[in-house]
């Protein structure tokens, strides 16, 4: 097989998965590809695109060096690259040195922190022979406490963790472990790939962000759960909807509907729905907009946020709230007018959604808000907005999201539109957030 890989000999490596039972819709589940595409590379096909066998080695959980692609970690560790420090060192050389050091700077004699020497290459930890449930339960709590920190503090706080677990658990799949063990691991590295993407997508990091959500993707249809899928396939579509591509993200959202039905989750269909009403919004489409919005509140109101899987368990009753806001608010921006109805619909849904937010949402807070005062001030009401304005910049300054100061350009708009020397101020302190 490794002869098989040095070569790019795909046929061959197919043959050997083959031989010991696993099937061509399996092959091509694992690496994205069509079962016609296996059914090709079986025949002769040669592969030369680089994406196309990074992906395959990674569906297949083979170390990208082995096709003699970039010289990954995971090649490295399993080749057994050794640290950089000096062979002749030894462990006890390594304990003087440390010792010294120790007393140097305990002593006040070296108090620098460039002067202790820096390791030359990562040291991967051993992973290890063999995995049982109770490794995946440590793994899926590690996510949750990740995940806390992202809706709480923004995806900055979290992102460089949330990337090495990801890398970590993708070692995990070279460990022996029952079926139903994997299949477990399987779905842990998606939420962690989806998680990735998210926290990408909060920092700014879009390019990262597709990669890590079709990463998520490969993973969660290898493990055969759609429910995960439909949750990908939403934050992708947030990611287009945020980057001004709405009808690229309506796509993303109606495919993830798809998978959601089949997940026969109620829960992530009204995700899914209500990110729908939002896009039909931004583009002016009131009846669409309003069909879907409605199709979001009876799934939700069918689903039972407690049975759903933990990367969807986050949509409670303020999210629906904040969603309708968006879609009133969204319909007023785009009409270019300040529609009575609309407006009044969209503070009274902010105004409730920011009022059910607890102390652990600050960045899904800063959002509402950030529109809360937008409506205001679009509705002629410039105490209540300046009020908001000012809860906005104290919450903002604390986050360390991308997204959240994209957000804030309505806000900005509407502001410096207005007179007076308050939202003057308010625009000063935003834009130097903004920038900083």
């Amino acid at each position: 097989m490794r002869r098989a890989l040095a070569s790019r000999d795909l046929a061959e490596v197919f043959r050997g998965l083959r031989r010991v039972g696993i099937s061509q819709r399996a092959i091509a589940s694992a690496t994205g590809l069509a079962p016609s595409e296996v059914y090709e590379i079986l025949r002769g096909r040669r592969v030369m695109a680089y994406d196309v066998l990074c992906r395959i080695a990674d569906g297949l959980g083979v170390p990208r060096g082995y096709l003699g692609l970039a010289y990954d970690t995971d090649t490295a560790a399993l080749l057994g690259a050794q640290s950089s420090v000096p062979a002749d060192t030894g462990e006890d050389g390594e304990t003087r040195a440390l010792l010294t050091h120790a007393a140097e700077v305990t002593m006040g004699v070296n108090t620098g922190p460039d002067r202790w020497h820096r390791p030359g290459g990562e040291i991967l930890t051993p992973v290890p022979e063999r995995l049982g449930a109770i490794d995946v339960t440590h793994i899926e709590q590690v996510t949750a406490g990740l995940r806390t920190l992202d809706y709480r503090f923004g995806g900055g706080a979290c992102r460089d963790a949330v990337i090495a677990q990801t890398h970590w658990v993708a070692r995990l799949l070279h460990a022996d472990a029952t079926d139903t063990v994997r299949r477990r691991l399987h779905i842990t590295l998606a939420d962690l790939h989806n998680l990735a993407g998210w926290t990408s997508l909060d920092v700014g990091l879009y390019a990262p962000a597709r990669q890590h959500f079709a990463q998520a993707i490969t993973q969660a249809r290898c493990a055969e759960e759609p429910s995960l899928l439909a949750n990908v396939l939403y934050r992708t579509g947030r990611l287009h909807l945020h980057r001004g591509l709405t009808t690229h993200a309506l796509r993303f959202f109606q495919l993830g509907q798809i998978a959601a039905r089949d997940a026969a989750d109620p829960l992530a269909v009204a995700v899914l729905c209500a990110n729908e009403a939002w896009a039909y919004a931004i583009l002016g489409d009131a009846p669409q907009a309003f069909g879907s919005l409605h199709r979001a509140r009876e799934e939700y109101a069918r689903a039972d946020a407690v049975t759903g899987g933990p990367w969807v368990r986050f949509f409670c009753a303020a999210d629906l709230d904040a969603s309708t806001g968006m879609v009133h608010l969204e319909l007023a921006l785009a009409r270019q007018s300040a529609d009575p109805g609309n407006l009044a619909v969209a503070r009274e849904s902010f105004t409730a959604s920011v009022a059910a937010r607890g102390s652990n949402m600050d960045r899904s807070r800063a959002f509402e808000l950030t529109a809360l005062a937008t409506a205001c001030l679009r509705d002629h009401d410039t105490g209540e907005g300046i009020r908001r304005a000012h809860n906005v910049s104290a919450l903002v300054a604390d986050l360390r999201s991308v997204r959240v100061i994209d957000r804030l350009a309505p806000l900005i708009t509407q502001l410096t539109a207005t007179p007076g020397t308050d939202a003057a101020d308010l625009v000063h302190q935003l834009t130097a957030i903004g920038t900083r």
